[in-house]
């Protein structure tokens, strides 16, 4: 009786820490670097030049990244309108890994960091795996 009680109290004790831990990781925000370049808040087609209005073309690569996200935002939330929230998550996370599968394709044909292309093709390898299960998932139980 005394372990179960102790048992218990670790777990009553345990989950308003992992909630806490969850609340912050949710909040964490991107970093600074992520947020401050002279490309974040661009458009698909330009950004005024700070100094004359004038607008500066993006370049190919972003301009693929872009377009892969643009793609990406709207295929999840096409997804996430299912009456199953289990389908529409499912169906959101299938359109989130394409975008990720989709961004890491561009970092192959654009990169040129050898840790990040790396990084891309682990990305596409895993991600594409992850879409196939999904996508046998929602064969099975989607009705």
């Amino acid at each position: 009786m005394l372990k179960a009680a102790l048992v218990l109290g670790a777990v009553l004790l345990a989950v308003p820490a992992a909630a806490e831990a969850q609340e912050k990781a949710d909040a964490a925000p991107l970093p600074a670097i992520c947020t401050s370049s002279s490309m974040a808040g661009m458009d698909m087609g330009a950004k005024p030049a700070a100094s004359s209005g004038m607008a500066m073309p993006m370049d190919e690569a972003h301009k693929a990244m872009m377009a892969g996200m643009d793609k990406m935002q709207t295929d999840m939330m096409a997804g996430m309108q299912a009456e199953d929230i289990d389908v529409a998550f499912v169906c959101g996370m299938i359109a989130h890994h394409m975008g990720a599968v989709q961004m890491s394709e561009v970092e192959l044909k654009y990169g040129k960091d050898e840790w990040a292309r790396h990084l891309a093709q682990k990305i596409i390898d895993a991600q594409r795996k992850e879409i196939d299960d999904m996508t046998k998932w929602l064969e099975k139980n989607a009705k």
